[in-house]
């Protein structure tokens, strides 16, 4: 099939809601880690989508299983039972320990959802005055109201002022500021044990102890929001226990559906028991379409493929090391399994994704100077190394001259 690229760029821009800056590129296909463009030109792929494309692009096993899907049956609402919801909602409490699922299309639902589920566990347990929260600086947990009272960037707050009220922002490097935040009104404290959107900052072992101490010393719950990093994505199947964090609900999105919208919030069965019928709901939340897409990415995971994430996790981190001796332009590399942000100059990080993109690799940029890695946990050898060579090329013809 022939596409008009321009006809594609004027039609959206005419019909498609501007809250998008669009890169340049009408992608059309993909096969593992490359995708292709219409005009042909491939790219490997260091972005899946902002971390949803876990399986690759074009997965055989994906796609047959929803496929098959599809000719069965897609949704049926959740008025009545389906044999899948269960299947995915066991074997996350495998990897999670934790006992209960609500099935969401999107990670700030799922976020919504444990913010929701963090208040009517106070209000349920005798403490209705408990309705305050607690999040990080430089945190990110989504768009809608909920999710964006949560998230601490002034340009994405500003807007849509006034938000959910009572929430403070603490630094995350400032454990103490945490112990002076909780209060008698305190319900949750919401942390990404990785923050993604604010720059790829690991949560701090300080950090983490001061959490630990202060949910146990006065009850708070723990909102771990592991939609970024969860799933495998660090090497783990959650990114908080290696912290030896114990959340009390957790949110995740993102790797679940391999390209598949679904989400989820977990939660212990303590929580779960604070919760009636009709608390919550989701039309399309747990279809059977999103729960077989689920499965196939589950299996996968608990088949060998975090095993794979930390291999190709240490050849990344190998190769990202070796660039940053080279150029002074890369100030600092943080991140963990197949989960990266190099820290650059910011006349580097003005140019760099269009810079990758002319060497066919995608990137992203966030937190202003940050280059954001999120490779297809199935990325092979041949293309860790290929990316790392186009990435090189990328920053070497920006930084000509300059290093």
């Amino acid at each position: 099939m022939t596409i008009d690229v321009n006809q594609v760029k004027q039609v959206e821009a005419t019909y498609v809601l501007q809250v998008y800056r669009r890169i340049p590129v009408v992608l059309v296909r993909g096969e593992g880690s490359r995708v292709y463009d219409a005009d042909g030109k491939e790219y490997i792929d260091l972005l899946s989508g902002i971390g949803v494309a876990s399986l690759g692009h074009a997965h055989p096993v994906l796609a047959d299983a929803i496929a098959a899907q599809a000719h069965e049956l897609l949704h049926t609402s959740n008025l009545f039972f389906h044999p899948l919801q269960g299947q995915v909602a066991s074997a996350l409490a495998s990897l999670s320990g934790l006992t209960r699922t609500f099935f969401t299309n999107s990670g700030t639902e799922a976020v919504e959802a444990c913010l929701k589920f963090a208040r009517r566990y106070w209000f349920k347990n005798g403490s209705p005055s408990r309705t305050e929260l607690i999040a990080l600086d430089r945190s990110f947990h989504g768009r809608t109201f909920g999710s964006l009272s949560v998230t601490s960037e002034a340009s994405y707050r500003k807007p849509f002022e006034p938000l959910v009220p009572g929430v403070t922002f603490v630094s995350p490097d400032d454990p103490e500021s945490l112990h002076r935040a909780v209060s008698g009104r305190t319900a949750a404290i919401i942390v990404e044990p990785i923050q993604g959107e604010g720059g790829i900052w690991p949560l701090s072992p300080a950090m983490a102890d001061v959490i630990r101490t202060v949910c146990a010393d006065t009850g708070t719950l723990l909102i771990a929001d592991e939609i970024q990093c969860g799933l495998g994505r660090t090497g783990r199947p959650f990114h908080s226990a290696t912290l030896d964090l114990r959340p009390d609900l957790m949110p995740l999105g993102k790797s679940l559906g391999g390209g598949v919208p679904v989400g989820a919030a977990l939660m212990t069965e303590r929580v779960a028991e604070a919760i009636a019928f009709g608390d919550h709901g989701s039309t399309y939340g747990g279809n059977l379409l999103a729960c077989r897409a689920a499965l196939v990415f589950l299996d996968a995971l608990q088949a060998g493929l975090i095993d794979r994430v930390n291999t190709a996790g240490a050849r990344l981190e190998a190769g990202l090391r070796t660039l940053a001796e080279r150029y002074t332009a890369i100030r600092e590399i943080r991140g963990a399994g197949l989960m990266w942000g190099l820290d650059v100059d910011k006349t580097v990080a003005e140019v760099i994704v269009g810079a990758a993109l002319d060497q066919g690799l995608i990137i992203n940029r966030t937190a202003d100077t940050v280059i954001r890695l999120l490779p297809p946990l199935t990325i092979s050898n041949d293309d860790i190394d290929a990316g790392l060579t186009r990435l090189d090329r990328a920053i070497e013809t920006v930084t000509a001259g300059t290093t």
